[in-house]
């Protein structure tokens, strides 16, 4: 059983928790082609998550307000998240690839408690740079958000409008794919974590993972 350090960074605390557009508060160096001197990525990702808009409920901003839809209208077709504000784009380092986050809650006759969904919708993947990072990273919000508002995880449906394999990462994705296959491992997260704001890296359990040699250094293009 291992448990993730804080230094590794969760970009979905960094957006959706945290709801920082700084990498100095990610721990990670995804990101830092496009970050200034300061560290700003410019108006995206955290920022867009941080914005307030008003509602009869009062004033939230985006994942505020999808937790009080989840807690008080969780089966409303209008439970999302935003990130690709065409008024900021402008103004951000690098234009959001995941974007739309978008929350459905069902329950069955029978259920003990509702189940809920994400579909995740996404403009462009680097598919050997990114998928399993942007998988990893909404299935755990998925996670997190599920078991603070008392419902079972169901499925994450990504929708990926181009997904591409440049030409520079044929070779390594044929090596890949060469490779022996392992059973997933097990993940979970720490049970006594009831609000959103309270989990960290330390709450997030992976037992069971096998893994071949990382690579590194893969070419980034835009």
């Amino acid at each position: 059983m291992q448990s993730l350090r804080p230094q590794e960074g969760v970009p979905g605390l960094w957006i959706y928790q945290r709801k920082s557009n700084n990498i100095h508060d990610l721990h990670s160096h995804i990101w830092d082609e496009w970050a200034d001197e300061t560290g700003s990525i410019g108006k995206a990702y955290g920022y867009q998550v941080a914005q307030r808009s008003h509602y009869p409920e009062g004033d939230f901003d985006q994942m505020d307000r999808v937790l009080w839809q989840l807690e008080h209208e969780p089966y409303s077709r209008r439970i999302m998240t935003n990130l690709y504000n065409f008024h900021d784009l402008s103004e951000m380092h690098l234009y959001p690839c995941a974007f739309n986050a978008i929350y459905n809650v069902t329950r069955a006759p029978g259920d003990e408690r509702p189940t809920l969904n994400l579909l995740l919708v996404q403009r462009s993947q680097d598919v050997l740079a990114a998928n399993n990072w942007n998988v990893c990273q909404y299935a755990l919000l998925l996670m997190m958000v599920a078991q603070v508002e008392g419902m079972v995880a169901g499925e994450l449906v990504h929708m990926i409008a181009d997904a591409h394999i440049y030409d520079r990462h044929v070779d390594v994705v044929r090596e890949l794919i060469e490779r022996p296959q392992y059973p997933a491992p097990k993940v979970s997260l720490n049970p006594e974590v009831t609000d959103f704001y309270d989990f960290t890296t330390d709450d997030l359990v992976v037992e069971d993972y096998q893994h071949g040699p990382q690579v590194k250094n893969i070419p980034i293009a835009i």
